[in-house]
């Protein structure tokens, strides 16, 4: 009978629809290397596991990650993070339901915090070009822990950063690394439809939930407390 303290929310494809400017530098990157552009929604499916991946699947062109040597992995990488940097929020647009979901969430006295496999140097300007920032109580990305998603490492020290403990958490992504992190780390997972998860559908995964919005998110984690704290009463 635990009532939630915190939520805990994904970032690309949850928050934000972020492909137009990861696609961007991809496929910047792509013809840097002299090969040849790649659709936005075929960019989108390679999204979730971080930037390395994102960077060997755009190679690859497929989910299918290539293999380069170091050095040519070097290059591809030094290559996407110069374009991402300048296309960085330049056309990423705020999911709806994403602000009025934040709002109800903090008026319930809910704990906040990012938990995202970008990289801080790429998340922390994002949030704030975006009105995001001033949400969240902590932000976890995917070189603050060891492991990222889905790995439950960033799960965990983001329920430390927020004093909570992992049952008293709910995770919210959109992705089967977001469901399995939250899983493996103990919280509760709430899935969204209409971000990325590497072209799977959201009915496959192990969630206690499928939300249409952030704001249908908030009213499960109200109901469940209302439920949890009639069950302690009794009434």
């Amino acid at each position: 009978m635990t009532v939630f303290r915190a939520a805990l929310l994904d970032l690309d494809g949850t928050l934000l629809d972020s492909i137009p400017d990861l696609a961007f530098a991809a496929n910047a990157m792509r013809v840097e290397l002299g090969m040849s552009p790649l659709r936005e929604d075929v960019v989108a499916t390679f999204v979730g596991k971080g930037v390395d991946n994102l960077v060997r699947r755009s190679l690859a062109g497929s989910l299918e990650a290539a293999d380069p040597t170091a050095a040519e992995f070097d290059v591809a990488r030094a290559a996407f993070y110069r374009h991402y940097h300048l296309s960085n929020g330049e056309k990423a647009q705020i999911y709806p339901g994403v602000i009025d979901g934040l709002k109800l969430m903090r008026e319930q006295g809910l704990k906040l915090a990012v938990v995202t496999n970008k990289p801080t140097e790429f998340t922390l300007p994002l949030l704030q070009r975006t009105g995001l920032a001033g949400f969240f109580d902590a932000v976890v990305c995917g070189d603050t822990c060891e492991r990222r998603k889905p790995d439950p490492d960033q799960v965990v020290h983001a329920c430390d950063l927020l004093g909570v403990a992992p049952h008293e958490a709910v995770t919210i992504g959109d992705s089967i690394n977001d469901a399995q992190a939250g899983r493996s780390a103990g919280t509760q997972v709430l899935v969204v439809p209409y971000g990325y998860n590497e072209g799977r559908d959201v009915r496959e995964l192990d969630v206690d939930g499928i939300v249409d919005t952030l704001v249908a998110a908030a009213q499960w984690v109200t109901l469940w407390n209302q439920n949890q704290n009639a069950a302690k009463t009794g009434s």
